[in-house]
């Protein structure tokens, strides 16, 4: 991804030196990660199972969709990433400040793009803020840890992101590349046009009479639709030329490892369909992929088509 040398958004807050190590006792809004009927208790196998499929597995703050305000913290080991052999890294990933200008110039990207279709539209963009933290965080939506993998917040309209995570990303779901790491955040950016437009609020008010495994397949529709919009931005980020070769292969694949069959597969040796709420691998694909093939918002609507 030629990115080197472009504008950077002004909307990042580093809060990496303010955010901290540890999680303490549960609090409001948090959530637990449903894993698809699991027993409970403290099983060490079960622990690993919470923890890691909490990277990722969420796009946008869980307690939006699942939460009922009165969850309890994931269970984690600090909220640090430990890779390979076994050093921590507190104030964010390997060459934290390349990455963070990474991040600038991906986030600069998508308010291009976004506040340009929005002006077709008719419609005036809000950028939203992405928030940079190391371990744990606390935002509008709650207390989150970097175990719970970047989200977004509707209620303050920001992204948050621990770097690690693309570490993780790399080294635990085997989905390398920068493009990879720039279809994180454009994902995440797909709710915040979600919140703009008022899907977010709409499916929020629809979940209230919703029981959990109807909720699960409504919030897939959400989330492959923010892997579409995704999509969209890929297509006039490539006609930009910054693109690569391998690039969108490397942000497929991206899709493909995290989606919700391949990651209880990998971690509990069989998958709980009903239990899902971001989509196949397969899904998460054919998504992104539609996006980028046409470059139309209105090719995007999972809400009344199938998925």
């Amino acid at each position: 991804m030629l990115w080197r040398g472009r504008r950077q958004s002004d909307n990042i807050e580093d809060e990496r030196s303010d955010s901290g190590g540890g999680l303490g006792g549960g609090s409001p809004g948090q959530f637990r990660v449903p894993i698809g009927g699991r027993a409970g208790g403290g099983s060490s196998i079960i622990l690993v199972i919470l923890v890691v499929l909490a990277g990722w597995y969420f796009g946008f703050d869980p307690s939006q969709i699942l939460g009922d305000g009165s969850g309890g913290l994931v269970p984690g080991g600090g909220g640090q990433i430990t890779d390979d052999s076994g050093s921590q890294d507190s104030t964010g990933a390997p060459a934290s400040d390349e990455m963070k200008q990474f991040v600038a110039t991906v986030l600069a990207e998508t308010e291009d793009t976004w506040t340009g279709i929005f002006k077709a539209n008719g419609l005036t963009y809000e950028d939203p803020k992405l928030v940079l933290f190391s371990g744990q965080i606390r935002s509008a939506c709650g207390f989150a840890s970097s175990a719970a993998g970047p989200f977004y917040c509707p209620g303050d309209h920001k992204v948050y992101l621990d770097m690690t995570f693309f570490q993780q990303l790399d080294q635990q779901f085997g989905a390398s590349g920068e493009f990879a790491r720039a279809y994180v955040v454009a994902h995440e950016v797909g709710h915040h046009v979600q919140n703009l437009t008022g899907i977010m609020s709409k499916f929020d008010q629809m979940r209230q009479g919703m029981g959990e495994t109807e909720a699960n397949q409504m919030s897939v529709r959400v989330e492959l639709q923010a892997d579409c919009f995704a999509g969209v931005w890929a297509h006039y980020t490539a006609q930009k030329g910054i693109l690569e070769q391998g690039d969108m292969e490397n942000a497929l694949n991206a899709a493909k490892q995290i989606g919700d069959d391949t990651l209880q597969k990998k971690m509990q040796g069989y998958v709980v369909p009903e239990s899902f709420n971001h989509g196949t691998s397969a899904q998460r694909q054919t998504w992104l992929a539609r996006g980028y093939k046409s470059g139309k918002l209105s090719d995007c609507d999972t809400f009344n088509n199938p998925v």
